[in-house]
């Protein structure tokens, strides 16, 4: 019963220092945006969207296509968490379906999950850098994945960026992106 009381205390007593923390430090990123984006080698077009739900928490969406009656689509939640004024600590659980020609051959596709843990930092007033590392298990393909990210903020509104994919369902890739923040 001690231990018990002494846990609860100690989560409690954390939960609020991060609230305090949060509080001080509040990153201005923004999880409000939709993506257009072009892959390279091989040639995919995609479209992505993240929507913030809580403080600390949002939903995000994906799909990607070579319009070759393939797609590779996700639906997730994730959290954002500040760890100073310039940086922010990211992971998404996302569950997602996949359908190409080679390993998720099926009319409906085949169902699995991500689970990724990433940062975000800014190296100046306009230039963000990332990236993530995760797990992937489509069916039997499990597979870590990753990414990392540059992206450039012309406007309060409207960024370009360039990302580099590792080990995901198309292969390692190389991604042009624009975001329009809503």
């Amino acid at each position: 019963m001690r231990k018990t009381l002494i846990a609860t205390g100690m989560i409690l007593a954390s939960f609020s220092a991060a609230h305090v923390n949060a509080q001080q430090t509040m990153s201005n990123f923004s999880y409000d945006y939709a993506e257009a984006r072009i892959g390279i080698s091989p040639l995919t077009y995609g479209a992505g969207f993240s929507k913030s739900i809580h403080p600390n928490a949002h939903i995000v969406g994906s799909i990607d296509t070579e319009f070759d009656s393939d797609w590779d689509a996700a639906l997730g939640v994730g959290f954002h968490a500040p760890i100073n004024n310039w940086a922010d600590v990211t992971g998404e659980l996302k569950a997602r379906n996949t359908k190409n020609k080679g390993r998720f051959d099926s009319s409906a596709g085949k169902m699995g999950m991500e689970v990724n843990l990433g940062i975000r930092q800014w190296l100046g007033p306009q230039l963000e850098v990332g990236g993530s590392i995760g797990h992937l298990n489509i069916d039997d393909y499990e597979k870590t994945i990753g990414n990392i990210y540059a992206r450039f903020h012309a406007t309060e509104l409207f960024s370009i960026g360039a990302t580099g994919r590792f080990n995901e369902v198309y292969g390692d890739q190389v991604m042009l992106t624009t975001r329009f923040k809503f």
